[in-house]
């Protein structure tokens, strides 16, 4: 059947329409006068129309006569484009013997791509059809026909030389040709053969070819609709990749795909880099770097380009080579006998120079295996598992009433008492003999119930009065950013005054940020925190007036502190209300349910709080029981089955455990029954 896309195909995007109907000597580009009336300018003009993908008129002195080529015929035939459409079609087929609607074409495919045999393909001494007037050929739309052919070893050898394998030419679409047909500037067809001495290849895309004739004064010609945001290597590149380079020319994009390396280039160096492009690229490629030839012309355009695109990042990298004729691209480099590592080292010369600050500020953080690291010492412990270490923090929880501030003030006596033994409630507390600063910070109570605690804590370590070293502030009355900016400038004080700090207690950090539950002030508070313990070596033991739920604290903030801290302990009422216990929620070395329950409760000869001893072993597995039965029916609620690798990351992330930690509660928690195994190998609750 007779279309408009049949017509348009076998005369050229119509232009021989436009020179079979309109008389006169004129050319696609320049302005012509217009025959159809007394033009007295010359303001008519035949172009290529890329959004319409066929030829168009324009005249300037009258818009009636604007139109394509099928318009244009119907002007002339007296004939309405819309209601006489297929009327137009039938007249251009007759009239030019198209022989469309016979089923052949008397005009040649505007992109043919033919092979020829064997036999025909053998031109060695082929004479290239030069036209006077060919130049540098524009790339504007140039009608073409090519004939391709298989690649002579020669050629092969000439693309070896770059490290360019067969393999890479076929995957970027490379094809040598034997014969390349077009027009010049003035319209004028003209035909260039390949030779021996003057090889000729095509870069192919949908409707256009690029020819690269490495050997021939004329190197590049283009036939077809080369697109002004032309991008070789573009749809060869992964979705996703580290580095990208672009360079000055398909040339070197084929070398560096030689090598592993992803490349792009545009028309030339001095050719636009669309913006719009580089803003995608820079979200699938960390890197993005401009590889341009060293010579005077690719300094210039890379200096260009990347101040252009500074904005997404894009640097430039500099060969070491000359800039000379034959030593100034990659391709050249890589013929020089340089390698793929070669290209890494200068690459990461590039990374060294870009992040040497970065560099030099992680310098001291580099770990040097043969200058093992002084141990942190361990300041506060259970049965030698260690709690609280220089440079650590320690999380403190549990609701009102289960006697944290006793257990706190514990603490605290253990870095004052003079005598050999005191009472620290059950936990080993490594004694300050040096007299470094033991501060304490506390954000709830009042003036007279932190003085009563104080007093308190002096009964129990042995002393009638404070230590110069040890110092207690009641923030109640700060607002809480004065409270954080307290904290931080007294404790650098100390730290010179007392030429150390021994251990930091901070009674309610929830009050140093404005909520608990957000998750951005939860992150910069514990951060901090944890940045202050490391540079004065010291211990800070956060206490959160939180109820945690089972092994996990709740919050942002309970959050942050369980996965920072070195460990959690937890303070709970017992069965029998008299009694407050210790237990572990975290320990970084091992697992909280592995931690001896300690339990103290109140003398009253003594006027204190005392260790009453441990849970014992039966209590102790009780406990880990029902703690891993809650964890597990909060587990399965969120998903029925797991893998035993998922169950693993799952128990990981919510509790802020180890792997082996992970796993030794799964292994539990099938013992116990808690957990099954269905059919699949797949883990789900016991119904």
């Amino acid at each position: 059947m007779l279309d408009k896309n049949k017509v348009l195909n076998c005369t050229r995007d119509g232009l021989d329409i436009f020179k079979h109907y309109l008389p006169g000597d004129w050319r696609v580009g320049r302005n012509f006068k217009n025959p159809f009336y007394d033009d007295t300018r010359a303001s008519c003009n035949i172009y290529f129309d890329r959004r319409s993908g066929m030829y168009r008129l324009k005249d300037f002195g009258n818009p009636d006569y604007d139109g394509d080529c099928f318009s244009i015929v119907g002007r002339i035939k007296n004939l309405d484009c819309t209601k006489d459409f297929l009327e137009i079609l039938k007249l251009i087929n007759n009239e030019m013997n198209l022989g469309l609607e016979n089923g052949y074409s008397l005009s040649q495919n505007r992109y043919p791509s033919r092979a020829k045999t064997e036999s025909n393909n053998r031109r060695e001494n082929a004479v290239i059809k030069k036209e006077n007037s060919i130049k540098e050929q524009s790339y504007n739309s140039k009608p073409y026909s090519v004939f391709e052919r298989g690649f002579t070893l020669k050629e092969i050898q000439f693309w070896k030389q770059y490290g360019i394998t067969c393999e890479i030419l076929k995957l970027y679409k490379v094809v040598s040709l034997d014969e390349f047909t077009s027009e010049n500037k003035d319209s004028k067809p003209f035909t260039i053969q390949s030779s021996a001495e003057e090889p000729m290849f095509g870069y192919f895309g949908k409707k256009y070819v690029k020819i690269y004739r490495p050997f021939s004064q004329i190197r590049f010609l283009y036939g077809g609709n080369l697109p002004e945001s032309y991008c070789f290597g573009l749809e060869q590149l992964p979705a996703k990749g580290n580095t990208l380079f672009i360079t000055g020319g398909e040339k070197d994009v084929l070398s560096l795909a030689s090598k592993g390396f992803y490349a792009i280039c545009f028309n030339s160096e001095t050719s636009s880099i669309p913006e719009s492009l580089i803003k995608k690229l820079s979200y699938r490629f960390k890197h993005i770097l401009i590889l341009y030839d060293v010579d005077k012309t690719g300094l210039e355009a890379s200096i260009k380009h990347q101040k252009q695109l500074s904005g997404f990042g894009v640097n430039r990298l500099i060969l070491p080579l000359s800039g000379t004729k034959q030593e100034k691209d990659i391709s050249d480099f890589f013929t020089m006998g340089n390698t793929k590592n070669d290209f890494n080292q200068l690459f990461l010369e590039f990374l060294d120079q870009l992040y040497n600050e970065t560099m030099a500020i992680l310098k001291p953080c580099e770990i040097d295996y043969t200058r093992p690291p002084i141990e942190s010492q361990t300041l506060i412990s259970i049965n030698d598992v260690p709690l609280g270490t220089q440079g650590n923090l320690m999380g403190l929880t549990g609701g009102e009433g289960t006697g944290k501030s006793n257990y706190v003030g514990s603490l605290i006596a253990g870095t004052l008492c003079q005598d050999d033994y005191i009472d620290t409630l059950g936990t080993h507390i490594h004694q300050n003999t040096e007299g470094k600063a033991v501060l304490l910070y506390d954000t709830e109570q009042s003036e007279t119930q932190l003085y009563k605690n104080i007093s308190g804590i002096l009964k129990r370590s042995g002393r009638e009065n404070m230590p110069e070293y040890f110092k207690a502030y009641c923030l109640a009355g700060m607002s809480r950013k004065e409270r954080m900016q307290a904290i931080l400038q007294s404790m650098d004080k100390f730290y010179y005054q007392f030429s150390g700090i021994h251990l930091v207690v901070i009674d309610g950090i929830a009050d140093l940020i404005r909520c608990a539950n957000d998750e951005g002030e939860s992150v910069a508070l514990i951060d901090e925190l944890y940045r202050m313990a490391g540079i004065y070596k010291t211990c800070i033991v956060g206490v959160l007036h939180f109820t945690p739920n089972g092994l996990k604290l709740r919050g942002h903030l309970g959050s942050e502190l369980q996965r920072k801290a070195a460990a959690i302990l937890s303070i709970e009422k017992d069965d029998n209300p008299q009694i407050s216990v210790v237990k572990a929620l975290k320990v970084r070395d091992g697992s909280p349910l592995d931690v001896p329950l300690i339990q103290f409760s109140w003398d009253k000869e003594k006027g204190m709080h005392v260790f009453v001893g441990e849970k014992t072993k039966e209590e102790k597995e009780k406990r880990k029981e029902i703690e891993l039965a809650n964890i597990a029916r909060t587990v399965f609620s969120q998903q029925k089955r797991y893998t035993y690798a998922g169950l693993c990351e799952k128990l990981q992330s919510m509790m802020a455990v180890k792997d082996r930690t992970a796993k030794s509660y799964i292994k539990f928690m099938r013992e116990k029954g808690l957990i099954v195994k269905d059919s699949e190998n797949n883990y789900e609750l016991k119904k």
